[in-house]
């Protein structure tokens, strides 16, 4: 008896088994696919069915990594090395999930690990070098630092007696101020992706920082009853796709307003084209074009996925510490007729805060790990109540309750964000009071996501949602400028 008890043991887990790769394999179709969310859902139901299998977690953990829940990612990797320690994909993809977060020792120590198993394998070698590199760059750079006000880039640009040489035949500032010529002449330069002379774009550069430092940090604007405006989402450095904004919904002027809500770079590879049409934009019309702050105007994010690269390509370093001089006076959240808050990323750790405390933040920095600058760039609802840990390892994810009180408390509608693609490019949850909107479609050119923008009108502040497809761009791929290490296919 025991020994067929034993044998109906072994035959279960077997069958088991074989479910749970039939599972797997489910899975890696849809990865293929390139439909992360049922790979996710298939993988997860592989661990159910087997929870010890570390190339489960491993697999999902590389899902979690194309749809940006860093948290969840690196939580995978190491379960996945945990179950087993010489499973050298673990690191990897451990390895990239730190880095995607900025934890870069982290990451390092993980890279050591697979060169020291894998001392031919050239990909892990450049990788090791390449992360050794930021982190030694880093270091560096807190070495010399000082409490001294640092130096703006400003100060050391002579922009009067910046030459445009005889050949330049492109667009340039009318007695170096932005007209509406300018910009549609720029757009046209940019779509047959011909290069802004540098002195034009140190022009708005400067002049954008010195009208970005002048708003507070939470914009409050009155539409009147027969007024409307656009709010756009994440744009990504997707140009074309921009401008099939533009086309759909009318170029921005003093009567057709538009808000931009952040992550107008990286990723895609026109970056560099996106910012300087959306800062020209808002020279242009600084009361009736507004632009908000995301996670990806930051250093951090900059220097991984591609604005860094993309500029410092284009351009130079220079210019790019200047972006990032600029990104630093983006205000954080707007409210729209006292009635509608919108921010890039999402509500906070704690209850209790005010509008008021937004009005003090002190944006002027990089963002911190935590606190509600981190959370207005960083945070995603989810369907449950409560709060819960981020699945981007970064702020938290908050729930419908704490929606609701922060709505009561500051005398609020609903909240507009962006900051996750959306399949239809927008969605509605929190029983209508948290709107996502996401305005760069087919994301990465892989996500098969539709853009979307909102318009709300001053007479009822009722969202109107506006649904657009991809266009076609010239065969740069995404992720171009990016550092190697977050290359997309390279993990």
């Amino acid at each position: 008896m025991a020994c067929e008890s034993k044998y109906g043991s072994e035959k279960k887990m077997a069958e088991g088994g074989n479910d749970a790769e039939l599972l797997k394999e489910k899975a890696n179709k849809y990865f293929k696919e390139k439909d992360y969310d049922n790979a996710i859902k298939y993988y997860s139901e592989a661990l159910e069915v087997n929870p010890s299998n570390a190339i489960y977690y491993s697999n999902r953990s590389l899902a979690y990594l194309r749809t940006e829940c860093y948290g969840y990612a690196l939580a995978d990797a190491t379960k996945a090395l945990e179950i087993d320690k010489n499973y050298i994909k673990g690191y990897y993809r451990r390895a990239t999930s730190n880095m995607a977060l900025g934890k870069f020792k982290a990451a390092l120590k993980d890279y050591e690990t697979v060169v020291r198993v894998r001392p031919n394998d050239k990909d892990a070698r450049m990788k090791y070098q390449e992360c050794n590199k930021i982190v030694k760059q880093k270091a560096f750079e807190r070495a010399i630092a000082s409490d001294e006000i640092k130096k703006s880039v400003v100060d050391s640009l002579d922009i009067e007696n910046m030459t445009i040489e005889d050949d330049y035949d492109g667009p340039k500032l009318e007695d170096g101020k932005v007209t509406l010529t300018f910009m549609k002449e720029m757009i046209e330069w940019f779509k047959e992706q011909k290069k802004l002379h540098r002195k034009c774009a140190y022009q708005i550069l400067v002049q954008a920082k010195d009208l970005l430092s002048k708003l507070p940090s939470l914009v409050e604007i009155q539409l009147k009853e027969t007024e409307k405006i656009t709010i756009c989402g994440d744009t990504h450095g997707q140009f074309y796709d921009l401008l099939n904004i533009f086309q759909l919904n009318g170029l921005p002027s003093e009567t057709n307003p538009y808000l931009f809500n952040g992550d107008f770079v990286d990723r895609g590879s026109f970056s560099l084209e996106v910012i300087l049409t959306l800062f020209g934009f808002k020279l242009l019309f600084p009361n009736d074009f507004h632009l908000l702050r995301g996670n990806h105007e930051t250093d951090n994010m900059n220097q991984m996925y591609g604005f860094e690269g993309e500029v410092k390509a284009k351009f130079t370093a220079q210019m790019f510490q200047l972006f990032s001089e600029v990104f630093q006076w983006l205000p954080l959240a707007q409210c729209i007729n006292s009635k509608v808050l919108v921010m890039h990323g999402g509500l906070f750790s704690e209850d209790g805060v005010t509008l008021e405390d937004l009005r003090k933040i002190e944006r002027n920095r990089q963002p911190p790990d935590s606190g509600p600058m981190c959370d207005l760039l960083w945070s995603d609802p989810q369907p449950q109540n409560g709060r819960s840990i981020s699945k981007r390892g970064v702020s938290c994810q908050f729930g419908p309750d704490v929606t609701e009180r922060f709505l009561k408390e500051n005398k609020l509608d609903f909240i507009v964000r962006s900051h996750e693609v959306k399949a239809e490019g927008y969605e509605v949850t929190h029983s209508g009071k948290c709107i996502t909107v996401f305005s760069a479609p087919n994301y990465c050119d892989q996500m098969g996501n539709k853009g979307a923008y909102i318009h709300l009108r001053g007479s009822d502040l009722k969202p109107e949602f506006h649904q657009f497809t991809a266009v076609p761009h010239p065969n740069v791929k995404p992720m171009a400028y990016a550092n190697t290490l977050m290359q997309l296919g390279m993990m």
